[in-house]
């Protein structure tokens, strides 16, 4: 874990590099390489927040512009990845508010739409556990929810979380707790 994390502080330090340039082609060069790094990992923690390939890729590429248009903004008192993360989340937590005001379906229809919508994605093999663990994802909460992803999947450190939310650690810890009991619930209930 040591030699990853010293790749990435590496490549974030040649990424920085190339955004500071002068040389518009060195700033290009060092965007292209900040997304080549980071895509697939902010495409997945979309994609665990928001469900849906198409809505991940539109949380990404709204990232991504975020990142663009803000980087000169980026002062360091953080890692670059975990500036990246808060606006991926930040990102998603306003596409899923914004798909929220605009369903006029009660809960119900809702909560079953989005599960026959996870079932129907492509993406998806819906005879696996996998599908129905990400059903259970999808019913969390949005605070558990992002908490789960990023600390399961992404297997980042509480204190980094902490960062990403603004939240406390042991707030954060709460959180995971509750989100792994009704993960485990919902899913021993299909089962």
């Amino acid at each position: 874990m040591a030699t990853q994390d010293s790749n990435i502080t590496s490549t974030d330090d040649q990424i920085l590099k190339l955004l500071s340039a002068a040389d518009s082609s060195d700033y290009q060069r060092g965007f292209s390489l900040l997304v080549k790094t980071y895509q697939e990992r902010l495409y997945w923690h979309a994609r665990g927040m928001v469900g849906l390939h198409e809505d991940a890729d539109e949380v990404l590429q709204n990232t991504f512009i975020k990142v663009y248009k803000g980087i000169a903004k980026f002062q360091g008192n953080s890692k670059l990845y975990t500036w990246l993360y808060r606006i991926a989340t930040n990102e998603a937590l306003t596409f899923l508010e914004k798909r929220k005001r605009q369903q006029t379906a009660t809960l119900d229809d809702t909560e079953n739409g989005l599960a026959n919508t996870i079932k129907a994605d492509s993406y998806v093999d819906s005879e696996n556990l996998d599908a129905l663990l990400r059903l259970a994802i999808q019913a969390l909460p949005e605070k558990q929810r992002q908490v789960f992803l990023l600390r399961y999947y992404d297997e980042m450190p509480y204190e980094q979380i902490s960062d990403i939310t603004d939240t406390s650690v042991g707030g954060l810890k709460a959180s995971y707790h509750h989100a792994a009991k009704k993960i485990e619930a919902f899913i021993k209930e299909r089962i």
